[in-house]
């Protein structure tokens, strides 16, 4: 039947929207189980998995289920796994003396998970403090409370030497310290730990998404991390850190959180040639599974289409906690 429009319109782009078959033949973006970071919380001392409330179908890992959780994140072809150790909290103190400790749940945990996975997936561990410390802050602190930069800084070279003491494939500084890369590649070269990456967290905003992350690492946080963390209203503060990070030796960046910066992630993509990393953090999985949860939205199309809008984005990598779940469905 001709058009009543005569040769209007001639081209049709919905011709290439006709069928399953043809919309996946002609996608422009793909998600693939080997882009996707499984991040993970084992807590020391339970024997069981604790859940976390604000995020439903996550839990803080006993030992024993951090390894099965490596274990079915590898055999899914996830590309990597990040740690996050949650330590009693009478062995928290001012200085985060748990993530130094070659016996801290996260070093363990680390050992853990080489051992149980070996190669077979990418093994990153957080360099921060803030699970570490009975304040809550990713720093060490000054006399006044506040957070001490440089001070801070000599720890993380300690945290630096411990993970990958203990065996980590690829430390992630996400204090937000100035200079923080540049002293753990040091503290890494001179540990003989050349073949250690840095994923540097290089634009981390100071978000009121983090929210459910706090419960899932027993935060004993007051206040809040305004004073490092990266004002959400700026943009060229982004590509600055992002500059000092690759001149400080950064091996991969990321943006987080991902969706509420999928500007900044586009530009920093757009930027640079080293791989791109984008955190899909707990406050946005808690939005979706609480949606789907009051019948407001369909859970799965909603997963794959904030996956998919990272990915088109720019990012390389992505962490979130649909890692495993998303890669088997892939």
């Amino acid at each position: 039947m001709s058009s009543p429009y005569g040769d209007f319109p001639g081209t049709r782009p919905r011709r290439l929207r006709t069928s399953p078959a043809m919309r996946r033949l002609v996608a422009e973006t793909r998600l693939h189980p080997a882009e996707l970071i499984l991040p993970v919380f084992v807590r020391e001392g339970v024997s069981e998995p604790v859940p976390i409330s604000s995020m439903p179908g996550v839990v803080q890992h006993s030992r024993d289920t951090l390894r099965k959780a490596a274990a079915e994140a590898a055999e899914a072809g996830v590309g990597g796994i990040m740690l996050f150790g949650v330590p009693e909290d009478e062995k928290k103190d001012a200085v985060g003396s748990p993530g130094t400790d070659p016996d801290g749940i996260l070093q363990v945990a680390i050992r853990d998970v080489i051992s149980e996975v070996g190669d077979s997936i990418v093994v990153m561990s957080d360099l921060c403090l803030d699970e570490h410390t009975d304040h809550g802050h990713c720093g060490v602190l000054d006399a006044e409370g506040r957070v001490d930069n440089d001070a801070t800084l000599a720890r993380y070279e300690e945290m630096a030497r411990a993970q990958a003491d203990a065996g980590v494939h690829v430390v992630g500084p996400s204090g937000m310290m100035d200079g923080q890369v540049g002293v753990v590649r040091r503290a890494l070269d001179e540990a003989g730990h050349q073949d250690v990456s840095i994923l540097a967290y290089t634009a981390k905003y100071a978000s009121a998404f983090y929210g459910p992350f706090r419960e899932a690492v027993g935060s004993s946080l007051k206040g809040d991390r305004k004073t490092y963390q990266q004002d959400p209203a700026n943009f060229r503060e982004s590509m600055r850190e992002l500059a000092l990070d690759l001149a400080e030796g950064a091996d991969m960046v990321m943006v987080k959180p991902a969706m509420p910066y999928l500007d900044v992630l586009y530009k920093v993509a757009q930027s640079v040639d080293v791989p791109v990393a984008a955190y899909q953090i707990s406050g946005e999985y808690a939005m979706i599974e609480a949606a789907a949860e009051k019948g407001w939205i369909d859970r799965d199309r909603a997963i794959m289409e904030t996956l998919t809008g990272i990915r088109r984005a720019g990012a390389n990598m992505i962490l979130t906690y649909w890692a495993t779940e998303v890669a088997r469905q892939l």
